[in-house]
């Protein structure tokens, strides 16, 4: 289990383009991180750094546990779930057959049937994937973060898509998680009462 993540004086570029520079900040197990700014400002930038998906300018980002410090972004990138824009999706799939994959991506033995259910897509498990609308798909993803067994969820705009149930949905299993000593950091324009700190860029 990952106790904590810490960022310091990171910096990113993109296309040759300063993003942001000297930004530091620490995350407990148990907490949330709500990451807020405007388009472009570099928050989808900031969880793909921390996912290990993009070089570090400058500065360093570790997870710690409670035997080691993990700096390097392929092995930080084992303990993250990342659910972003992109659904991650193959339309031929069927739900259920799409959450078996991940759940195997991740190297465990989830129950498919009772993570559908409880995002809302029970009767859908069959269905192939491009016949699911875009809320269902991003319940899917949902389905996929509870199968992950990660402890670091980062979410980039969790609650796009998402009708009212799915919207409060979404902040439950965050909270959930976060109640069993997981970690959440989300890039929102949305707000999320999710009761932890702010980051805005």
């Amino acid at each position: 289990m990952i106790s904590s993540l810490t960022a310091e004086n990171i910096a990113v570029t993109r296309g040759q383009r300063l993003l942001f520079g000297d930004l530091s900040f620490r995350l407990q197990s148990g907490r949330a991180l709500v990451v807020e700014g405007v388009n472009g400002v570099g928050k989808t930038s900031l969880l793909k750094l921390i996912a290990g998906f993009l070089e570090l300018a400058q500065g360093r980002i570790a997870l710690a546990s409670a035997t080691r410090e993990i700096s390097d972004g392929e092995e930080r990138g084992r303990h993250v779930a990342f659910l972003g824009h992109q659904d991650a999706l193959k339309p031929q799939m069927t739900a259920e057959e799409q959450l078996t994959f991940f759940a195997r991506l991740y190297g465990q033995n989830g129950d498919i049937a009772g993570a559908l259910a409880q995002v809302g897509l029970a009767r859908q498990a069959g269905l192939s994937c491009r016949y699911l609308s875009a809320g269902q798909k991003k319940r899917l993803g949902l389905a996929r973060l509870l199968l992950s067994g990660r402890s670091l969820w980062l979410l980039d705009e969790p609650l796009a898509a998402l009708d009212t149930d799915g919207r409060a949905l979404a902040l439950d299993l965050m909270r959930f998680h976060c109640a069993n000593g997981g970690m959440v950091i989300a890039a929102t324009h949305d707000p999320l009462p999710l009761g932890g700190e702010s980051l805005k860029l």
